[in-house]
């Protein structure tokens, strides 16, 4: 399903985190590589003593989404059928997440569009 910013205005970097049930600040810190100060500070608005499953947190990084669109990985997507939807190519994705494993697509993680 694609995503736009009417959802949540994308943060600076383009890139985000999914909660998953049973995670924490400090958890999630780790996991992802950053400090739990940077994650604090990227997202302001969490109310890290009750993250939601699912809730997305900007992550830093240096790869912004030149369209502001983005699609949301659900089960059975694949970048061939993501491009068809949308009337791309799988390179035109590609080139705009170059950090992706096009053969496992994760349910929930996002995707920058043309």
């Amino acid at each position: 399903m694609p995503m736009n910013n009417d959802l949540r205005p994308p943060c600076a970097s383009g890139r985000y985190y999914r909660v998953k049930e049973g995670e924490t600040l400090i958890s999630i810190a780790a996991k992802v590589g950053v400090a739990r100060e940077e994650l604090e500070e990227l997202n302001p608005e969490v109310n890290w003593l009750n993250l939601q499953i699912g809730q997305l947190l900007c992550l830093p990084g240096e790869r912004p989404c030149p369209s502001g669109i983005y699609w949301e990985v659900e089960a059975g997507d694949t970048l061939y059928l993501i491009a068809r939807e949308i009337g791309t190519t799988v390179e035109e994705i590609m080139k705009l997440n170059p950090e992706i494993q096009p053969e496992n697509l994760q349910i929930g993680q996002l995707l920058c569009l043309p």
